[in-house]
């Protein structure tokens, strides 16, 4: 067994990108580039307008009220018309091409139209109201380098480069086990006496595809060996992560380390820490197996401990970014600890950070609202109201 700091170690040492692809720009959301998105031509490509209103030149523009002659029309997405003519507006809409010779578009807030006259009737101010060409960015410029998570803001930003495709890191393939005889399907445990929901696989999954995973399997088996040997190779031929929950302890049915086909090489074979001490990373198969414990809260703390930071670093992100843990005040009281690591859950509130009702490692209706793990250290004595405290973003 290790301490937190030496499994975070070595778990970053493997937190490595996998290879590469090149995929069309409608199915790289939330994907990690692998090389910079560069502009293929300048935004905007030529001087448009950022109102609706009227081009004009500055050397026509008179003591107000005057009027000028409306000499052509611009619209969003046409040619550019042809040299404004001197001694003349052009009516021009929002996105709109400028006319050449124009200086300024004057809003329509400050014009009145009568057939082909306009007369401006108030001070239309220095706002020039025109986005030059290349004012955004220029053909050739990086607009996202590599490394960057395309978001739901950049994907704008990528689209807009008008490239087809971009080149990303592979989306890490994760197969999920969970183990336990008295496990059933959601919506059918009260058939069954004895059963209760299985729902650590659903929150892993949910865990996995929103750190960049594709989850490709996943599977409710009970403990038996040969059951769970057959699930574990088809697991290992589907994925490259297998996350295994619950069989991680040391009773008579506890198979999940037994069922790979081969001596699991391990990365650490558990953690000194509460909840999830039975937590273990190994290879096999030359595939990464991660054993979650099976009590929900226990498993859904060392996913986000040890999982989360995996599958980042693995579909080429920054996998230490996934815990930096920060310093704030809690607003209850902390209790002692035992001899290894804790990791308590809490949530942030209007009247700040507060403890969970329970800490037990199976309670589940917490989990909900428990959107903060407090790190505190081994041995740590009671701490009263208003103890600074670091924590982790559950």
């Amino acid at each position: 067994m290790i301490v937190f700091d030496e499994a975070i170690r070595r778990l970053l040492e493997i937190a490595t990108s996998l290879d590469t692809e090149t995929v069309s720009i409608d199915r790289a959301a939330n994907r990690v580039l692998a090389a910079p998105v560069t502009a293929r031509s300048n935004m905007p490509a030529q001087d448009v307008s950022m109102m609706d209103g009227y081009a004009a030149r500055d050397a026509d523009l008179g003591d107000i009220p005057f009027s000028l002659p409306v000499s052509g029309e611009s619209f969003a997405g046409s040619e550019a018309p042809s040299s404004l003519r001197a001694g003349s507006l052009c009516r021009i809409f929002t996105g709109a091409p400028v006319p050449d010779g124009a200086d300024r578009v004057i809003v329509q807030e400050n014009i009145e139209r009568d057939g082909d006259t306009a007369r401006i009737v108030s001070a239309f101010g220095s706002n020039r109201f025109i986005r030059e060409a290349g004012s955004d960015f220029r053909a050739g410029d990086v607009l996202l380098p590599v490394g960057h998570r395309l978001s739901w803001r950049s994907m704008t930003t990528a689209a807009a480069a008008d490239r087809p495709d971009v080149d990303v890191f592979r989306s890490p393939r994760v197969a999920i086990i969970a183990t336990g005889d008295e496990l059933a399907t959601p919506g059918k445990a009260h058939e069954t006496r004895g059963a209760i929901p299985e729902s650590v696989s659903l929150g892993v999954a949910t865990l996995a595809e929103s750190r960049g995973a594709s989850v490709v399997n996943l599977e409710r088996q009970p403990d038996d060996l040969g059951i769970l040997k057959r699930a574990a190779s088809n697991a290992l031929e589907l994925a490259d992560v297998v996350v295994i929950a619950g069989g991680a302890s040391v009773g008579e049915r506890d198979f999940s380390r037994l069922v790979f086909g081969e001596p699991l090489k391990y990365i650490f074979p558990k953690v000194a820490i509460k909840p999830g001490k039975p937590v273990w990373l190994a290879r096999a198969g030359g595939r990464l197996v991660v054993g979650l414990p099976g009590n929900p809260t226990s498993a859904l703390v060392t996913a986000r401990l040890f999982l989360a930071p995996l599958l980042i670093g693995l579909s080429g992100g920054d996998a230490s970014a996934e815990l930096n843990f920060e310093t704030t005040i809690c607003r209850d009281a902390l209790p002692a600890t035992s001899d290894r690591e804790t990791f308590l859950r809490a949530s942030q509130t209007p009247d700040g950070l507060r403890l969970a009702a329970t800490q037990n490692s199976a309670s589940q209706r917490s989990l909900a609202f428990a959107d903060v793990l407090i790190r505190r250290a081994s041995s740590s004595p009671a701490a009263p109201q208003g103890a600074e405290v670091s924590i982790l973003k559950f």
